[in-house]
């Protein structure tokens, strides 16, 4: 084991200032950071959040995460030598403050803006960002690899991983810190605890017990003590050790993680630098191996608004700083999140057999809807998709309809559950999957762009996606009256196009599709939220003399082939469109085609999808038009096909 770092931290001078001196702006990077005086922190503290709540004020995004981890951010950074030590922060949206104290507060108010800073972290952004995250519950798995990974090249910098609570429902956790125990690597894992889950309130007694295990007295002693009692009887020396165990985890209630293999260092305040600071030097000094410390913290501290809010202002839009209310767009029509919780209620009313299971997103889902009208029927499972998979498919086993509502980018996490424990048993799980597409600011951690094709691979399983809202209505109708196996409907963020809402659903013919408007010369057959551009499109080539049918496929799995051959005889152009990757609905159109015969008439095919790559956030309509899905793309596409440059260019008889 090469010699432990020697930080000359004290053989810097420090840079004093008056209270009234911006420290923030003498601070660009954590070197300069580290020359401050401790005294200054908690003035520096209070600039960070105030910087941090400014710019999410101009650019929205997640703001109580990050307000509620500013004195951690400022003691790690003060503490640890980053970026050569790693610190790895779960999920991401409690970044903000570390971005400003890493070299980036120049750019911190193009957050979530096209071509702007990532609202996660983000490796290709910043050294100081050595994982990219922004699905949770990754950083022990990702730190434990970075810790052996230094273990291996003789190297001797730290490793911390920050996690909250929340991410800690997630079985993944637990398999990163069962592991990290049984290797013994030196893995520092801070759990901010910001919803007062676990621990009880921390004062200045259990502060004084942290620091006193924490310090290498403690730990000398403790390891010593270990040495000399294994030379007892063998059932002396299990007593002796489980009584050391549990008489520190009655002080500090960390059984749970010792029984893992961790050494548990809390709780302690996590805004209270003079706690932070020993606490976090001493277990950067120890030999040690897997530490963690228990770190309480108020989601949304420093600004009334996010203190005050149910939500502590998680995501928030544009707001006044002042008075804390956010800029909301005027609502034209109802969201498709509201319309499918308003449609899964209607359709409780007269079926008790219908439950909903959500993974620690009710309200994003539109299930906190439900929950209000149907307590007893709505799951919560924290962040535990897998779990959430199986979970369903034991209800549906039981002849319940279980309806498992998970954003397209977080059903990635179960995918072995939907296949495994759903698909191959042929259970009726219902998958309403929301965010399908693109979905602008949060980018591409968080664009719902495989689950069409990674679903409609597997046998037996029905794909359908709404086109609109009322459509929508119609799917989770046809949902609850499919019992012959799982069955899933996407739909995107966001407002639907404003029809006019049928009070229930109608039950749809499994794998039908249905001719929007007919024409002659060129069919766009549109699975999915881009059915207003491909009406758009219509009319334009309609009025360049191309007409054109507009087909709503409305099911990727079965496909309607009684349409689609009509549509490849009955045009010259076919183009199929989807939010979605290759390798989904369009590539099974035309795997079919091929397969009979119908690509040897001539029929020029084209088939629109998401490029082959991850797209940077932006708003999501100029996303789109990156992508070739709008109108234009849509345009270009069929007078490329045809041969022609333009609408004005003359068309083929």
């Amino acid at each position: 084991m090469p010699a432990r770092h020697v930080s000359n931290r004290g053989a810097i001078s420090r840079v004093s200032s008056k209270p009234d001196t911006p420290l923030l702006d003498q601070v660009k990077s954590p070197a300069d950071l580290r020359q401050l005086d401790e005294n200054d922190l908690k003035q520096l503290a209070d600039e960070l959040r105030a910087e941090t709540i400014d710019a999410v004020s101009m650019t929205g995004g997640h703001l109580g995460a990050g307000l509620g981890v500013v004195e951690l951010t400022v003691a790690l950074h003060y503490v640890f030598n980053t970026p050569e030590d790693k610190l790895i922060w779960d999920v991401g949206h409690q970044c903000y403050p570390h971005k400003i104290l890493t070299e980036r507060r120049d750019r911190i108010r193009t957050l979530r803006q096209g071509n702007g800073l990532s609202g996660f972290t983000k490796r290709a952004e910043s050294a100081f960002d050595p994982f990219g995250a922004a699905h949770s519950s990754t950083s022990i798995s990702a730190g434990l690899g970075m810790a052996t990974g230094r273990d291996l090249k003789g190297a001797d910098n730290n490793v911390i991983a920050v996690i909250g609570d929340g991410a800690m429902s997630a079985g993944m956790a637990y398999e990163a810190m069962n592991n990290a125990g049984h290797l013994g690597s030196r893995l520092i894992v801070i759990l901010n605890d910001n919803d007062m889950s676990i621990a009880p309130p921390v004062g200045a007694m259990s502060a004084y017990l942290a620091k006193l295990v924490s310090g290498p007295t403690y730990q000398t002693f403790r390891d010593a003590a270990k040495n000399l009692v294994k030379n007892l009887p063998k059932p002396v020396f299990e007593k002796a050790a489980r009584a050391e165990e549990y008489a520190r985890g009655f002080w500090t209630g960390g059984t749970l993680f010792e029984e893992l293999g961790f050494y548990y260092v809390g709780p302690v305040d996590g805004h209270n630098l003079e706690h932070l600071l020993p606490i976090l030097k001493n277990v950067r000094d120890t030999h040690h191996g897997p530490i963690l410390i228990h770190a309480v913290t108020q989601k949304g501290k420093g600004y009334a608004p996010a203190e005050g809010a149910k939500d502590k202002y998680h995501g928030v839009a544009k707001f006044d700083v002042v008075t804390g209310k956010q800029a909301k767009p005027k609502a034209n029509a109802p969201s498709y999140t509201n319309v499918f919780a308003t449609s899964l209620i209607k359709e409780a009313e007269t079926d008790d057999r219908v439950v909903a299971i959500t993974a620690a997103m009710p309200d994003g889902t539109g299930l906190d809807l439900f929950g209000e009208a149907y307590p007893k029927r709505t799951f919560d499972v924290g962040i535990a998709e897998q779990h959430a998979v199986t979970f369903a498919a034991g209800l549906a086993t039981e002849g319940f309809k279980p309806f498992c509502a998970i954003y397209s980018t977080f059903l990635q996490r179960a995918y072995d559950q939907v296949v495994h424990d759903v698909a191959i048993q042929g259970l009726p799980v219902r998958f309403p999957i929301d965010r399908a597409g693109l979905v602008g600011a949060d980018g591409p951690t968080h664009a719902g762009a495989f689950d069409t094709a990674f679903l409609t691979c597997l046998p037996g399983f029905v794909v359908m996606a709404a086109s609109d809202e009322v459509e929508l209505r119609h799917m989770v109708a046809t949902a609850v009256a499919y019992d012959e196996g799982p069955i899933s409907f996407r739909y995107p963020r966001g407002e639907g196009v404003g029809l006019d809402m049928p009070e229930r659903g109608s039950v749809l013919e499994i794998g039908k599709g249905v001719i929007r408007r007919e024409g002659t010369k060129v069919a766009l057959l549109n699975f999915g939220g881009r059915m207003s551009e491909c009406l758009k499109a219509a009319d334009e080539l309609d009025a360049a003399g191309l007409s054109t049918t507009v087909a709503d496929a409305r099911f990727a799995k079965p496909l309607d082939m009684d349409m689609i051959r009509r549509l490849a005889r009955e045009h010259e152009v076919l183009v199929m469109i989807e939010e979605g990757s290759a390798g989904g609905f369009g590539s099974h159109v035309l795997t079919r085609l091929a397969e009979e015969g119908l690509l040897d008439n001539g029929l020029k095919v084209r088939a629109l999808a998401l490029p082959d790559a991850y797209l940077d956030h932006d708003k999501p309509e100029a996303m789109y038009e990156r992508s070739g899905l709008s109108c234009d793309g849509i345009l270009k596409t069929v007078f490329t096909a045809l041969g022609t440059a333009s609408v004005s260019a003359p068309q083929r008889a």
